[in-house]
Parts: C-alpha cells; sequence; structure tokens
C-alpha cells in the first residue's frame, strides 16, 4: 500500500509520505468504533485551558510527556524532542493538533501526574514519555482513561495493548539481519551475547528468528562485563572460536565489543571472510565501523537519508546537531497530524494505529503489533573499515498479508 510512494529524500517529503501513508493505510476504513473520547466532559465549554508550554493551534489536543527536571542527558534529550515536535508542525502545513508538552521528570510517579494532567485538558493521544519507567506510569494512567499511548522507550517489557513504541527495538534487528544472512546461504549460527537484560531480549527473539529461517544454532555464549576486563569475553570468543568450523555467522549484538570480538576471534583462527559477523543497530558507532577487524560484517539500521535530511533542517533552525533518536519524536508528531487529518474521529483507534500497512517516517516504514510492539523496515549494512555501505535497501512497504 505504500508501495508505491517514492523514497525518501528529505523531511518535507518525508511529512507528505507519512501523512499519505496514514491516508492510504485508511483506505479501506468506514465509519467508526469509538464514541466520544474518554477523559474529559463532552461539554459545549470543552476541556479547560491547557497548563503550561503548548505547540500549535489546532483543534485536536495531543500531549507529549518530557523529562524536562529529569536533570544532565534527561534535560537534554526533553530540549530536543521538544524542539523536534515544534518543527514537525511546522512542515506538516494545517496541521489541526496542539501538542501539550508535559513534564515527566522522568519518573513513573512525574509520568503518571503528567498523563492525569494531559488527559483533564482533553488530550486524546500521549506522546511519550522517554524512558521505561515513566512510560509504566503514564500507561497505567492513559489505559485506564481509553487514551494510546505512543512512547520512546526501546524497553519491550513496557510495551502493552494500547502502549505502543515507536523506538528501535532488539527484535527487528535480529529479524533484519538474520533472514538477510539467510538469503545469503548461511544456515548454522552462533551468538556472543552479554549477560543482562538486553542480552536475554536479543537471545530470545534469535532463536525465534533462527528458526523461522529454518537454521540451526551451534553455539550461544553469554559473556560479563566488568570495567576494562575483557577476560570473560575473551574465553567465550575462544568457546565460539573452537567450533567455527560448524559456524556459518556469528551474531555479536553489542556495539562496544565488536571490534574486540573480532579481532580475538581472527588470532582464534577464525576465517571472518567466510565465516560472517553479524551486528545490530548498535553498531552505527565511528568505534565500529572504522574498525579494520570488522571489515566485511554485516548489521542492520534504518535508511539514513531521511535522518540526515532531517538533521540538516534542525541544525538550521536550533543551531545543533539532533542526537539519532531526534527522529521518533518528529515521526510521532507528524503521525499524530498525519491521522487527525485522514481518520476522522477514529484518529486514535486501536484498528488506526495496528493497521498492517504501516506507516512511512523519516527513518522508513514502521507498523505497531496489537501487544505494543513494532517492526520496521531496515536495510543491511557492510563494515567497510572507513565507514559502511548499504548492502540490501530497506524495504519501502510491508509485505503483503504479512
Amino acid at each position: 500500500m505504500l508501495g508505491g510512494l517514492d523514497k525518501m529524500m528529505h523531511a518535507r517529503r518525508s511529512v507528505l509520505a507519512l501523512s499519505l501513508g496514514a491516508a492510504l493505510a485508511l483506505a479501506g476504513c468506514s465509519g467508526s468504533t469509538m464514541g466520544e473520547y474518554p477523559g474529559y466532559p463532552s461539554t459545549p465549554s470543552g476541556p479547560p485551558a491547557p497548563s503550561g508550554e503548548t505547540l500549535g493551534q489546532g483543534s485536536v489536543r495531543v500531549a507529549m510527556l518530557l523529562p524536562m527536571s529529569g536533570g544532565g542527558n534527561a534535560s537534554s534529550i526533553a530540549s530536543v524532542f521538544r524542539n523536534t515536535a515544534e518543527l514537525a508542525l511546522s512542515d506538516f502545513q494545517g496541521a489541526d493538533v496542539q501538542i501539550l508538552i508535559k513534564d515527566s521528570g522522568g519518573t513513573a510517579q512525574g509520568a503518571q501526574a503528567a498523563a492525569q494532567a494531559a488527559i483533564a485538558e482533553g488530550a486524546e493521544l500521549i506522546l511519550g514519555p522517554v524512558f521505561a519507567p515513566a512510560v509504566g506510569g503514564a500507561g497505567a494512567t492513559a489505559r485506564s482513561s481509553g487514551i494510546p499511548v505512543v512512547a520512546f522507550s526501546s524497553d519491550e517489557s513496557v510495551a502493552s495493548r494500547g502502549v505502543y513504541l515507536l523506538s528501535f527495538l532488539p527484535r527487528s534487528d535480529v529479524a533484519r539481519i538474520v533472514s538477510h544472512a539467510s538469503r545469503q546461504g548461511k544456515r548454522s549460527f552462533a551468538a556472543l551475547l552479554p549477560d543482562d537484560t538486553y542480552g536475554a531480549v536479543v537471545e530470545a527473539a534469535f532463536r525465534q528468528e533462527v528458526g523461522r529461517a529454518g537454521g540451526r544454532i551451534v553455539s550461544i555464549e553469554r559473556y560479563s562485563l566488568s570495567g576494562n576486563d575483557t577476560t570473560d569475553i575473551a574465553a567465550k570468543a575462544g568457546r565460539i572460536a573452537a567450533n567455527a568450523a560448524q559456524i556459518d555467522a556469528i551474531f555479536v549484538p553489542a556495539g562496544n565489543v565488536a571490534p574486540f570480538v573480532a579481532q580475538t576471534l581472527s588470532t582464534g583462527g577464525v576465517n571472518l571472510g567466510q565465516t560472517r559477523l553479524l551486528g545490530s543497530g548498535q553498531w552505527e558507532t565511528p568505534q565500529v565501523l572504522n574498525a579494520a577487524p570488522l571489515t566485511g560484517a554485516w548489521y542492520p539500521g534504518p535508511d539514513g537519508s531521511g535522518f540526515q535530511a532531517f538533521a540538516s533542517r534542525y541544525q538550521a533552525r536550533y543551531g545543533s546537531q539532533p542526537p539519532r533518536n531526534a527522529s521518533l519524536a518528529y515521526d510521532a508528531t507528524i503521525l499524530a497530524a498525519g491521522l487527525v487529518r485522514s481518520a476522522g474521529p477514529a484518529r486514535f483507534s486501536e484498528r488506526v494505529l495496528t493497521n498492517r500497512d504501516g506507516f512511512l517516517g523519516i527513518d522508513g516504514v514502521f507498523r505497531f503489533d496489537r501487544d505494543g510492539r513494532n517492526e520496521r523496515g531496515l536495510a543491511v549494512y557492510e563494515v567497510t573499515g572507513s565507514g559502511s555501505r548499504v548492502i540490501a535497501p530497506a524495504p519501502r512497504a510491508f509485505g503483503s498479508g504479512s
């Protein structure tokens, strides 16, 4: 359904594409399953005037919960996301939304209070919060009022029905890189994973995707890191190297250890020209992309052209380079505005938000699952030792029936 759209080349085309994508996704929908929006009385006077900062003058109120008083990096993220929402509204001409900026403080309690205030002021959708505990707090409040949440955390444990994660999730990385490796003839896999929560999430996805691809898992090793002590990871890499003759591809998702692991495997006799190293989106750093031992390794990531154009526009307006995750706030704002324009009273219903055709944003196609997680169309890159190159482009639409 989105396949007829031209590839997004700059931020303004992204605005149009996401808006059009929403309209196309809704083409087969008629009527509304929603009645009056909960959270405030349906009276002629409407909800009370919003407190705090607002962006836009539209008639539909949408809240954005940000850790403005969180301090340090949290406050910096809040400032960037606020600016990004403002930029998105200026790009979406005639957006009939008003963004209520609310301070979550970065905590569950703060997000709960912010969500309560936003709903009392007529918010029909909540964008954010950023951090997992805050998503949990806001989600509980919003769910009891029937208000959906589109949050920015990458912690899948806080996703649930009605609480959708827009962020880049580990399972999307795993699905893309394993399926690509399988199509390239890789059948026997190993993995070297951190012994932590992230490693557990990635392992579950890895097992599922290798099975789905018809492959087999030869070995999974879990390592611990303590400061600069690499003893354990070297030992676990050595175990994998001992079985290298049976392995076609080795999955090493953590970018901070990837160069060391590649060097250790190579020293241990693994031919990395034949046994392919596979990574995750965490590899998108100069430390990894410029590491000679990783030359030829593959990792997944979004098409970068849309973000580069967005970042240039952000820098021109606000005088600084935005962090990579700033695109989440942009796409969330455009999604809200696009659905208001396209979907009428059903705009934020589950049926609309989880449409299987999905939406097109700065970072490519995405769609929400009913359990609150998302799926993304990602490209596959090859590390060159002086950057990376695309070896499999990101899809511009989800497959029929998928």
